[in-house]
């Protein structure tokens, strides 16, 4: 009686060692594998006015290990933050080395020149980011001064006429898809626009709807020449643009 006791007593205790070796094969053979997912190679895409250094290494300076698994879950957790031009940033596994960042930058309107920086706005005006380069694409806004920004609030100019126009500009400019690089306001306040080598002359403002409407197909009729486009009396009643050549 007492020896089948202890022959039990001895199966049950072979039984667990053997639960806890197999076990600890799967732990020790799990972290094996976790440890060849190294991260090599970090890919970058959707940098436009973002700088892929800057993004790469905001990456590299987030992850708690070098493990492709680890920083993918990472990311899930706790989102990549504070890239310059960047509104978030999202993770694809590609192999065990690779990781893919995507970018998904800031909706950026226009820019002014603000002590030799530029401050990029959003199509609200409120200021995103700031930086020495101008970045083309961008349109850049003359004839416009502040004392003072601050990020994440709206630009503080006091003309609320001159404000509203430039948001009606950056917002129409977006929706009918043209290629502004500058917006110019005159002293007398008109505005003028640019676009490679034409002047867009739009007047005071209180058409811009209608004008930049139909500035899309009267710039592809001009395309390639130099010269100044006079839209200041083109409305709903007076579609008459004149271009004159330089």
């Amino acid at each position: 009686m007492i020896l089948q006791v202890f022959q039990r007593s001895l199966v049950k205790n072979m039984r667990k060692k053997v639960i806890i070796g197999v076990a600890l094969l799967v732990i020790v053979g799990a972290l094996y594998y976790l440890s060849t997912f190294n991260i090599k190679n970090i890919k970058v895409n959707g940098c436009v006015l973002s700088s892929e250094d800057d993004v790469r290494k905001a990456v590299e300076d987030s992850m708690i290990m070098s493990n492709t698994l680890v920083l993918y879950l990472q990311n899930k957790i706790k989102p990549i933050d504070d890239i310059p031009f960047v509104a978030k940033v999202s993770f694809d596994y590609v192999d065990k080395n690779t990781v893919r960042v995507d970018v998904y930058e800031k909706s950026v309107a226009g820019c002014i020149e603000y002590m030799e920086n530029y401050v990029y706005f959003d199509r609200d005006g409120v200021v995103l980011e700031t930086s020495k380069d101008k970045y083309s694409g961008v349109p850049y806004i003359k004839g416009i001064q502040v004392s003072y920004w601050q990020l994440g609030e709206s630009l503080p100019i006091e003309n609320k006429k001159k404000f509203e126009n430039i948001l009606n500009i950056t917002q129409l400019i977006d929706k009918y898809e043209l290629e502004i690089e500058g917006i110019e306001f005159t002293a007398e306040d008109e505005i003028i626009l640019r676009h490679d080598n034409i002047e867009i002359e739009l007047g005071d403002g209180k058409n811009l709807p209608i004008q930049m409407m139909n500035l899309k197909n009267i710039l592809a009729e001009i395309e390639g020449k130099s010269g100044v486009l006079y839209m200041k009396d083109f409305d709903s009643e007076n579609s008459t643009a004149s271009f004159k050549v330089r």
